[in-house]
């Protein structure tokens, strides 16, 4: 294995004639390359290495499996060719189970309706036979440790049709799935009443969750042991904006379930709730900063996969409270093993708890795998080899007020070197969403290009309660306004502390970020040198029309009020006041390239400077980006700030 990844390093860094020197930034080449290990993970008996990876700059995914024994052999590989492996799990001691994704359409079907397809196949590596099974869609709920060869599945029947992406609930089929015969066993077929399934490490389906469409109730069900009718266990109004969500089970008392919910406060908390009282009994931990995210579940998905170990929350970092002393010290011990431990999670472990594989992720680590066999711990690959922590950034956690008072937070990612430096903003797409920096590529690229990157939780975000996603709509529509305050009085916050250059800023979003850079290249007073709008969502009215009819409750009075009560880009192009490069993917599903092209008629009408890059083949997901498209994308931003960002560049 080792022999292979250095290999593997000459072959990629034949991608540029000399390697980056320690003082200058990285060829851009580096950054576009997709994970050369994707995924790794060992077999329940310890005796085998299952590798994805990527083992040229544009080549698809491959399977390897290894001895562990020898690691130095050469492996067993395979490939789904014309499909690519997606995700792979370990279903036995010798069978792999694998998510494939295959592009097969050249255009999108409308909203929400993509290019590519998915299936599931399985590969046995003893009799090295591979299998494809028919399930278009199809996603793997469960591997049956108790049961050979044998798993659950799920899909949704009619998923991509009539935009049902947007409906408040879809509901799930679940199948077994005999990995040797083929043959599937239908174990209930979900509907909008009852439809969402969860299942125990035994296979038994212990909760489910479903819609009252008459009554406007999303409703969770449970299913005592041993019986096989479902009990109604809680209702929350489609009007609330509180949360409940069962994150598991007290393995000892089965009736008492652990649920993140805010239950009348603001932050959202780890309870128990008592299954016989339909009722919350016990506040486990909450915060006064920050909700809290779920739960941690045992390391070992084989023997202990229901166990939860520890609650979570994000603040600088991702925070673990354990319950489980015996798990706190397997991780206490393994950060302590890691280099530049920073999330460190263990992927898969045997059934005799002897061998585990870790991956840890981290401002200065993209993604590293390690396998922990015989008492030797030994590194297996990295996401992105030729990337070395001496030449990626820290990031730092603030908080500050905005100009009303507010209090919010940022990630900063700091270049090497001495402040101030350039600085660009990189608000997160969404709105509506919880962010948590940890490795991001598109940060770190920028800063190995000298540029701060800060990356503001502006108010609308998930994380930090009811009150502060709220109110970025809830008395009208804060976007293009108070939400767009923010990003600025973070790029502010950078000057004030004397981290950033006052006449050396600008904007670089994606999604809803591509719409705030698109307010920001005609916001007045202007603030930046310029701005990158990508897959912008240009005209408001446009977007939400896409899937109104389909708009009910929280969902509704949310995407209504913040959408229409916006400022508008498209109605906006005569104030743009600075240079523009908007870049595209011509197959979005989420946010089609028509935004593009109407943006780009009404500022080419106005006789604005802008450029536009469009992505050929590429949707609106960073996972659907190619090589060939990630080295545009960055060739074109880096190019776009070093020459046509205000005089002289940024």
């Amino acid at each position: 294995m080792a022999r292979y990844i250095s290999l593997l390093l000459v072959l990629c860094t034949g991608l540029h004639s000399v390697s980056a020197l320690a003082n200058e930034p990285y060829p851009l080449d580096y950054f576009a390359l997709r994970e050369v290990v994707m995924d790794a993970r060992v077999s329940p008996d310890g005796k085998r290495l299952a590798v994805l990876t990527i083992p040229s700059k544009d080549g698809d995914p491959v399977v390897e499996v290894y001895k562990t024994d020898n690691m130095s052999a050469k492996p067993f590989r395979i490939n789904a060719d014309p499909m690519e492996v997606r995700n792979i799990y370990w279903a036995t001691n010798e069978d792999i189970v694998m998510r494939l994704r295959q592009k097969v359409r050249d255009k999108i079907e409308g909203f929400n309706q993509g290019v590519f397809e998915f299936k599931l196949a399985s590969v046995n590596v003893k009799s090295k036979k591979f299998k494809e099974y028919e399930q278009i869609g199809a996603s793997i709920v469960h591997l049956l440790p108790q049961k050979s060869r044998k798993v659950i599945y799920s899909f949704i029947p009619g998923e991509f049709e009539n935009n049902r992406l947007s409906e408040p609930f879809r509901p799930t089929a679940y199948y077994e799935l005999d990995l040797k015969t083929g043959r599937k066993r239908l174990i209930l077929r979900g509907k909008i009443a009852l439809g969402q399934v969860e299942f125990d490490n035994n296979g038994t389906p212990w909760l489910a969750r479903g819609f009252d469409l008459k009554k406007g109730f999303y409703v969770w069900y449970y299913r005592r042991p041993g019986e096989s009718d479902w009990t109604e266990l809680y209702r929350l109004s489609e009007h609330s904006y509180e949360s409940f969500d069962v994150v598991g089970f007290d393995i000892n008392n089965p009736h008492l379930f652990f649920v993140v919910a805010n239950n009348g406060h603001d932050k959202t908390g780890l309870w128990e709730f008592d299954s016989n009282k339909k009722a919350f009994t016990e506040l486990i931990y909450r915060r006064n900063d920050v909700d809290v995210q779920g739960v941690r579940f045992h390391s070992n998905d084989w023997t202990s996969g229901d166990e939860v170990v520890a609650v979570r929350y994000a603040t600088d970092k991702m925070h673990y409270e354990y319950f489980n002393a015996q798990e706190a010290a397997v991780y206490q011990q393994l950060e302590s093993l890691v280099p530049h431990a920073y999330s460190v999670r263990v992927l898969s472990r045997t059934k005799d708890n002897q061998s585990l594989v870790v991956f840890n992720t981290g401002p200065r680590d993209p993604g590293s795998f390690y396998l922990l066999h015989k008492g030797k711990f030994s590194k297996v690959g990295s996401e992105q080899p030729l990337l070395e922590a001496e030449k990626l950034a820290d990031v730092k956690y603030i908080k500050f007020k905005a100009r009303d008072g507010r209090d919010l937070a940022a990630y900063v990612t700091v270049p090497n070197g001495k402040p101030p430096f350039p600085a660009i903003v990189l608000p997160h797409g969404g709105p509506f969403v919880d962010e948590l920096v940890v490795y991001d590529e598109w940060a770190q690229m920028l800063a190995n290009n000298g540029y701060m990157v800060v990356q503001p939780q502006y108010r609308g975000s998930f994380n930090y309660g009811i009150d502060f996603h709220k109110s970025a709509f809830i008395d009208g529509s804060e976007a293009g306004f108070k939400m767009q305050d923010d990003k600025d009085d973070a790029a502010l916050e950078l000057v004030k502390r004397g981290w950033a250059e006052k006449d050396r800023l600008a904007m670089y979003g994606w999604s809803y970020g591509g719409y705030a850079a698109l307010v920001a290249a005609s916001r007045t007073p202007q603030i930046y040198q310029c701005s990158i709008a990508g897959a912008a969502v240009a005209d408001m009215t446009m977007q939400v029309n896409y899937y109104r009819a389909q708009l009910r409750g929280v969902q509704k009075e949310r995407q209504l009020k913040y959408r229409l009560g916006a400022v508008n880009p498209i109605d906006e192009t005569k104030k743009v006041n600075i240079p523009l490069l908007m870049i595209h993917g011509d197959v979005d599903q989420r946010v089609p390239v028509t935004h593009a092209v109407k943006y780009r008629k009404e500022i080419d009408d106005q006789g604005k400077p802008f450029k536009y890059v469009e992505l050929k083949g590429a949707d609106h997901f960073y996972d659907t980006l190619e090589y060939e498209h990630q080295k545009l994308l960055y060739e074109s931003i880096i190019g776009f700030l070093k020459s046509d960002c205000g005089p002289g560049g940024l």
